[in-house]
């Protein structure tokens, strides 16, 4: 299958279809607001001090006439506006025209179109997990703070209707496959852009693209397949591969997991391993924070293994191999990396015990048993992850990579155009592993000459103590909404993004923590580093 550079007028949000036809996501979605309403408090995003335009023909009259009315978009593209109606303005945002419907085959979306001070941009939240949701709770979490900022606004359920855990829609359904993999953001974008144009009368002068994990696949998908949809994109924790994250997931089930189900670690054991990795690299940045800066240099668990007849705190022999399996990441029976992105660092321990059932199911193990299964391949129902083989099922994940893979490196169609991108990852991530991300930000400056070259319009933010989209050791409030509007419209590249915890009221004074752009480090002016590719994984002692 080839993919089709999408032509249009850059800056213009004009463009046609191109390309081929046809962890626990609640927490990250939960925690996706809990870091919104954070920005809220500690970043305050000084709406006032940007131009507002008043929205043209806002009306309730303007806004009902939007209902039913049909918009001929290209390539068979028909689109259905099921509701139009004003909704009064809230505590957390203006008073909107809601707009419901959807595009073809099967993407329902939501659109918040401000009836007054719209700013005259469009915003695209993409969704976490399995997405499945364009309802309410989902478009309010997601819009109202772009909504504040004067945004129109549009969140999809990626052409299915269900929860973001569940995988069973995709299951020998190609088009659905399509449709999440690549096609329902290109079309939602095309299809918010013109509706936003007849509501208004004009055609929105930016689009701006925000979303994590799956949200963050989305995103390059987005640059590489279609680079005139979106003039800025801030992609979180991205799900470069599906079926490298499948295969993370697998690994480390087994690894925390005995044969019998039963979990290796309860929560004294992860607590203590965490801080065991914590105390060995907090130090290494020259600030004993609680936070790693950077745990590439690696951690050894066996310094915590219990010597002969001690009991307590300590691990087990059984325990220290299982942590060294989780940091090493999937390989092969002869110790061949199955994966670019290796395993899930030092500092993400907390976040494994979503692996395991301890006092109820396991949060990640029906999303991910379900991608598994279901989305990345169709191996049904009867499928669970203790029968994957290393040696023999690698490349049976890998059938439907191409439609919704997010790794190819080169991105002169969404430079050329003027796009500009920020992608960001937790250190402590233990859904999506952050090497794979750092691999790929290495490859495309290989394949964008050199790493100066490619700080000009993309730029990478490891963030440490982070989690897999939000929450962790480390301060994760960062308003990427205001960086990017920074770097679009006033010409200023994030540097470095000022960083807040979600209990700190205020960032600004000297307190705050900078997350400098990779290769960079937070906190410090470092020199560049060497960047390390998917060769060089963490150190492990065996």
């Amino acid at each position: 299958m080839g993919v089709e550079a999408v032509q249009g007028k850059p800056g213009s949000h004009e463009g046609r279809l191109g390309g081929p036809e046809g962890w626990s996501p609640r927490t990250v979605a939960l925690g996706i607001a809990v870091l919104l309403a954070a920005i809220a408090v500690a970043l305050p995003p000084s709406i006032e001090a940007r131009a507002a335009e008043p929205a043209p023909g806002a009306s309730a009259e303007a806004c009902s006439a939007l209902r039913g009315a049909r918009f001929d978009l290209p390539r068979e593209m028909p689109v259905l506006i099921g509701s139009a109606e004003l909704v009064a303005a809230s505590a957390l945002r203006p008073e909107i025209c809601r707009v419901r419907g959807y595009v073809a085959p099967n993407t329902n979306f939501e659109l918040a179109l401000p009836a007054t001070g719209w700013n005259g941009k469009f915003f695209y939240a993409g969704c976490t997990g399995s997405c499945g949701i364009a309802g309410e709770s989902v478009w309010a979490r997601e819009c109202d703070y772009p909504l504040a900022r004067g945004y129109a606004c549009i969140i999809s359920d990626m052409g299915h209707r269900s929860t973001t855990a569940d995988g069973l829609w995709a299951w020998r359904n190609l088009t659905a496959k399509m449709d999440f993999g690549y096609r329902a953001t290109h079309r939602t974008a095309l299809t918010g852009k013109a509706v936003a144009t007849a509501f208004y009368g004009k055609a929105p002068r930016h689009a701006y693209y925000m979303g994590c994990s799956t949200g963050g696949r989305q995103g390059l998908v987005s640059a590489q397949r279609f680079p005139h949809d979106f003039d800025a994109i801030i992609a979180g924790a991205p799900v470069i591969s599906e079926a490298a994250t499948s295969m993370s997931f697998v690994w480390t089930l087994q690894s925390v997991a005995r044969d019998d189900g039963s979990p290796i670690f309860d929560d004294a054991s992860l607590a203590l391993l965490h801080h065991g990795a914590v105390a060995a690299l907090d130090p290494a940045d020259g600030r004993q924070d609680g936070v790693i800066d950077d745990p590439r240099a690696g951690f050894d668990p066996a310094t915590l293994q219990c010597r002969s007849g001690e009991a307590g705190r300590c691990l087990s022999a059984e325990q220290v191999q299982a942590a060294r399996r989780v940091y090493r990441g999937p390989t092969d029976s002869e110790g061949r990396a199955a994966t670019h992105g290796g395993g899930f660092l030092p500092g993400s321990e907390l976040g494994w015990r979503s692996f395991l059932a301890l006092g109820g199911p396991a949060q990640a193990s029906r999303s991910g048993t379900d991608t598994t299964r279901f989305i990345q391949s169709d191996f049904g129902p009867g499928w669970d992850a203790s029968q994957f083989d290393f040696d023999r099922d690698p490349d049976r994940l890998r059938e439907y990579e191409v439609l919704y893979s997010a790794s190819h490196p080169d991105l002169r169609a969404f430079r050329d155009a003027g796009g500009k991108l920020l992608i960001y990852h937790g250190w402590a991530d233990s859904r999506v592993a952050p090497l794979g991300t750092v691999d790929y930000y290495g490859m495309l400056a290989r394949a964008m000459g050199g790493i100066e070259a490619t700080r000009g319009f993309a730029r990478l933010a490891m963030v440490p103590g982070m989690n897999h989209c939000w929450g962790g050791d480390g301060p994760f409030a960062i308003d990427y909404i205001a960086a990017m509007e920074d770097w679009v419209e006033q010409g200023q590249a994030p540097d470095r993004l000022r960083a807040a915890h979600r209990d700190t009221e205020d960032s600004s004074g000297t307190g705050a923590t900078f997350i400098h752009a990779f290769p960079s480090q937070a906190g410090t002016e470092r020199g560049e580093r060497m960047l390390p590719t998917w060769t060089e994984p963490p150190a492990v002692m065996e």
